[in-house]
């Protein structure tokens, strides 16, 4: 199938367990401005880095001046030694006489002074200065739900992340029984009893284990217990009410609670059968409303996780590399660029070597000061704004603003046949560690590209300008299609059969980012000027 060259990707691609080792790492939002864009983030670590240093320069400043103000103590430590066995005999010296009014009344003015003296000035002052860039209690929050999300998308028990075992990790890190703690705060205040039980045990398992810590056992089972008990649990949030009673038993929460827990145990244990009943009947019904959402978000993370559906060898044998000159295009003749098939339908085929490290720099440069929270068609409004299911940083680059994105825009033509003056400009997008967009269409079902005057989204062109440690899969679930970023390639793929109807099966999302940092850029190219590109059939699904 691959004529013409090997790499450890296609190797990949072949071998679906070195697809599952290679590409380990939930949707959903991170609700923050700062996870999304690492760039950002660089910028806090390198204003945490100005804080380390101005924070030691205070304390040389504190360590001279206690150096100081020992030296003095010492010196006066064996003068007064001196001076007390024999008061009236030292004093008897003229000198020591002068010697004692000059330290009392100046000496011992100045060592006050020094003593009063804040050496914090400067720190404070840097800190004061910096506190602006400071991340707020929403950017924490919202980086503690990347993460629970992180860890339900990819299979990743508690553990696991609290000891920072992650695929791909250059600088590993764990999580504190602190931590772990401030993470099932979190998911209280969410009412996500689940991920609380999950971290508050994770917290209370390393105290047990003898970490030193300032998170208290008490406070972690109170928030646990109740945890499980709104989760149905009532014999093991008893059980946990009475490991806090033996902790603390005038625990005035834990007594309440036990005796409420006591009070529903015996009252559920004189329920009719008819109630139960009527219970198992709403179960059944929660149970069914579960199985029609979880379809495709069951899929989706199969597909972020590498463990997506798997082609037959005879659809395998229909897909190709090849050498692609754009259709006798004058600009590829002599020169072809490397094609290869990645799915077969709806056709997807990725560029290789198709955007140089030195354009991208370029991309990423000019996009960076304009990146801000990418938004999406609101299918009432028909505006723009942003949505908790599209997490990531964007910014829009025309081709008069520089000659490398005209030169991009000029080969996206060349290679797809496609006229691109219709076309939206070029998105840069970066995702960071959480970064996502949820399964969606590029084409719009309603009448949303109106104003433009340029028709619906025909095809769309995708840059992979990174490579990813971890996650951050381009995955198509309605077909089991998984396309993993590889710096340097771009994929297309048509939204519209030529009919102008769209294709469901382009329905896409982007994985969250596990460990790394992703930049994309895409082209969403229009029907308009391609009449005769593309001409129409007379079949609706042609």
């Amino acid at each position: 199938m691959k004529d013409y060259f090997v790499s450890t990707y296609f190797l990949s691609q072949m071998n679906p367990k070195l697809v599952l080792i290679i590409n380990i790492f939930i949707v959903s939002p991170c609700l923050t401005k700062l996870i999304c864009f690492l760039g950002h983030m660089t910028d806090l670590i390198n204003t945490e880095k100005d804080l380390v240093v101005s924070l030691k320069d205070y304390i040389k400043a504190e360590e001279s001046k206690l150096e100081q103000i020992k030296k003095w103590a010492e010196k006066l430590d064996q003068l007064t030694d001196a001076a007390t066995k024999d008061p009236e005999g030292f004093l008897g010296h003229p000198v020591n006489a002068f010697k004692l009014m000059k330290r009392l009344n100046t000496e011992w003015g100045e060592l006050e002074s020094l003593v009063l003296k804040d050496m914090s000035d400067g720190f404070i002052s840097n800190m004061t200065i910096q506190r602006q860039f400071f991340p707020n209690d929403e950017d924490q929050t919202g980086a503690a739900k990347a993460l629970l999300r992180l860890q339900d998308t990819y299979n990743l028990d508690t553990d696991t992340l609290s000891r920072g075992n992650l695929p791909g990790v250059k600088h590993k890190s764990f999580l504190t029984a602190e931590d772990c703690f401030e993470l099932g705060k979190i998911a209280y205040t969410e009412a996500d009893y689940y991920h609380t039980e999950l971290w508050m045990e994770q917290a209370l398992k390393q105290l047990d284990e003898g970490e030193v810590s300032s998170a208290d056992k008490a406070y972690i089972l109170d928030y646990l217990s109740y945890a499980v008990y709104q989760q149905g649990d009532l014999g093991k949030a008893m059980m946990l009410t009475k490991r806090l009673l033996e902790l603390d038993p005038e625990h005035q929460r834990a007594n309440g609670n036990m005796k409420y827990f006591e009070y529903i145990m015996a009252k559920e244990k004189e329920a009719n059968k008819s109630s139960t009943d009527s219970e198992d009947q709403m179960e059944q019904e929660t149970e069914v409303k579960k199985k029609d959402y979880l379809p495709e978000r069951r899929k989706y993370e199969m597909l972020c996780r590498g463990e997506g559906l798997k082609m037959t060898p005879r659809r395998q044998k229909r897909l190709f590399c090849r050498y692609y000159d754009g259709n006798r295009n004058p600009r590829y003749i002599l020169g072809p660029v490397k094609q290869e098939d990645e799915w077969d339908k709806p056709r997807i085929v990725r560029f290789l070597d198709i955007i140089s490290d030195e354009e991208i720099e370029t991309v990423k440069e000019l996009a960076k000061p304009r990146l801000s929270r990418a938004t999406v068609h609101d299918p009432e409004t028909g505006k723009l704004t942003t949505a908790h299911y599209r997490v990531s940083k964007s910014a829009w680059l025309s081709g008069y603003e520089s000659p490398v994105v005209s030169r991009i825009n000029t080969r996206i033509q060349d290679l797809t046949g496609l006229d691109v003056s219709t076309a939206e400009e070029l998105q840069v997008a970066n995702y960071g560690v959480g970064g996502q967009y949820e399964p969606h269409f590029d084409f719009a079902r309603a009448n949303a590209f109106k104003e433009l005057g340029t028709g619906n989204r025909i095809a769309t062109w995708l840059f992979y300008m990174s490579d990813v440690s971890a996650g951050g899969a381009t995955v198509f679930p309605e077909v089991g299609a998984s396309v993993w970023p590889k710096k340097g390639t771009a994929v297309f793929w048509y939204n519209l059969f030529p009919s102008g109807e769209g294709d469901y099966s382009t329905r896409h999302a982007a994985c969250p980012v596990l460990v790394g940092n992703k930049w994309v850029s895409n082209k969403w190219l229009h029907e308009r000027g391609q009449e005769f590109r593309r001409p129409c059939t007379l079949s609706e699904l042609e």
